[in-house]
């Protein structure tokens, strides 16, 4: 409590002590690994990631539960774009026991993306033209909104996985031999 002497009035201070805030310090924002919700492996394993989006999810109250909880895959998910929209199909999220009571649950139904229009034009021209292949990459949250990064990939050949793989061995060979020097 900080007390004026000149106008007789009183004002509540806060600070706290707790968490070290105090004389205006700003919190400590979390690290972008703890806000991932699931990461796509696979398609970086079986495509080259040329150009990355962020998308928005329409996504019911259920899901939003699960996915706090975690309950999410994106293995066997790809996006579809018809009808000038963009679609998420083939993404699993298992539903809560407890939150999903009342309502029918279908954790593999088709989830609208939000992009904006240039972005979905963008995406549209590319499969169309070019060859490119539209893949979820991971879900994660934004300011508490469950986003999706789609990749606008081309595929991987057999031997680019070969070569790919041939590199990364090399590169495990050079830092053992690099660390018993």
């Amino acid at each position: 409590m900080v007390a004026h002497a000149a106008t007789g009035t009183a004002r509540l201070v806060k600070q706290s002590a707790a968490s070290g805030n105090a004389m205006g310090k700003k919190k400590r924002r979390k690290s972008a690994d703890t806000d991932t919700i699931v990461q796509n492996k696979k398609a970086r394993h079986d495509f080259f990631i040329e150009e990355r989006f962020e998308a928005g999810l329409a996504l019911e109250g259920w899901e939003v539960k699960s996915l706090r909880d975690g309950r999410a895959q994106l293995r066997e998910a790809y996006v579809v774009l018809k009808g000038g929209e963009a679609w998420l199909i083939g993404a699993h999220i298992t539903p809560l026991v407890s939150a999903s009571t009342h309502i029918t649950t279908d954790p593999t139904r088709s989830r609208k993306l939000l992009l904006h229009r240039k972005q979905i034009d963008r995406l549209i021209g590319a499969v169309e033209r070019r060859g490119f292949t539209v893949v979820p990459t991971r879900m994660y949250w934004c300011r508490g909104r469950a986003k999706l990064e789609v990749g606008l990939a081309r595929g991987k050949r057999k031997h680019d996985k070969r070569a790919i793989e041939k590199d990364r061995d090399w590169q495990r060979q050079k830092q053992r031999i690099l660390k018993e020097r």
